[in-house]
């Protein structure tokens, strides 16, 4: 099979399940954002990452290879009985891995800039895509194109994104970087 197509020299793209849709549509727009996320993420794994960080992520990157497919296939068609859904379960083990890595986190007393060590600013990187992905999410949410699961699994990511980020700095004995504002008239 050829990588190369040429079917989209023309700037459109075709969706799961039929369809062709411009390349700035909305919603290939979000799945493109998701596949930035997935590659953030391949990023942060070969930067020295422990061992149950990284294989968080490898579960990670597959669950966001489904966000990706759902995103690309339009709900009611014959393809869309066809591809995996996101489950209730992938939130839920997210939720439990940040209250765990919470227990080993200091208490943050200042916003966090992101930092530090390679592997965490590597993470607050993929946090920040992730957030920029779930924004792209958000009209498609609203107009009823896309599962509400959808939201709901980014934006919980985003959150263990962030935590994770600070555990990779705990456990290298670097500090979170502190946001200290200047007070103001200085």
């Amino acid at each position: 099979m050829k990588i190369y197509t040429k079917t989209g020299d023309a700037g459109e793209t075709g969706l799961f399940g039929g369809g062709r849709v411009p390349k700035d549509d909305e919603r290939v727009d979000a799945y493109g954002e998701v596949d930035e996320l997935n590659a953030t993420l391949g990023l942060a794994r070969s930067l020295s990452m422990p061992a149950d960080l990284d294989g968080l992520l490898q579960q990670l990157q597959d669950q966001l290879f489904t966000v990706g497919a759902v995103l690309a296939t339009p709900q009611g068609t014959k393809a869309a009985a066809h591809i995996p859904h996101i489950k209730p379960e992938w939130v839920e083990a997210m939720e439990k891995a940040i209250d765990g890595f919470e227990t080993e986190l200091p208490t943050m007393t200042h916003f966090i800039l992101p930092g530090g060590s390679q592997a965490s600013s590597a993470l607050h990187l993929s946090r920040t895509v992730c957030r920029r992905a779930e924004r792209r999410v958000v009209p498609l949410l609203r107009e009823g194109k896309v599962s509400h699961d959808v939201g709901v699994f980014l934006n919980r990511l985003s959150d263990l994104l962030f935590v994770m980020a600070r555990v990779a700095n705990h456990r290298v004995g670097v500090p979170d970087v502190k946001w200290i504002p200047e007070k103001p008239g200085k």
